[in-house]
């Protein structure tokens, strides 16, 4: 059901896409949108090594919401910052995600992937405290469940 990779000597190993997705801090999540267009919204993620699931955080309504609740189906795509080349060229790395949605109800939850989350962007613990207690109610975390993860090298000289 998911395509190969069109150029495979360029492709990233399992573990490499793996850790790409645990080291960047945002990505684009497509989801269907209104009247079947895509609709691609940049967010921050939490990759959890123990349940291989990422992690959003949201707000409990819009269109992002309102389209995972009619087709779980999404797609995620990070980029790392890449590597300058003597020229205009960047080298980089990509990774692509097909999944599932799901919303999670489990309030310890949402609390553990908010922080895990936050970690991610500042070490201030009572910051982190503090936001989770201000925003727990009005917070929607989702995770989605990868079904098809490719990544690769990008060599644009």
């Amino acid at each position: 059901m998911f395509r190969k990779l069109t150029r495979s000597k360029q492709a990233l190993t399992e573990e490499e896409c793996v850790e790409l997705l645990k080291e960047t801090k945002r990505g684009v999540l497509s989801v269907l949108g209104d009247g079947g267009y895509p609709y691609g919204i940049p967010m921050d993620h939490y990759y959890c090594e123990e349940d291989e699931k990422i992690y959003f955080h949201s707000g409990k309504t819009g269109h992002k919401i309102d389209a995972i609740k009619a087709c779980p189906k999404v797609s995620y795509c990070v980029i790392d910052d890449g590597t300058p080349t003597d020229t205009w060229a960047l080298d980089f790395r990509s990774v692509v995600v097909f999944g599932k949605a799901e919303f999670i109800d489990d309030p310890a939850l949402v609390r553990e992937m908010s922080r895990r989350l936050s970690y991610k962007f500042t070490s201030d613990e009572s910051y982190i405290e503090n936001e989770i207690a201000r925003f727990e109610k009005a917070t929607l975390l989702f995770a989605v469940t990868p079904e098809n993860i490719t990544g690769k090298r990008v060599n644009e000289a």
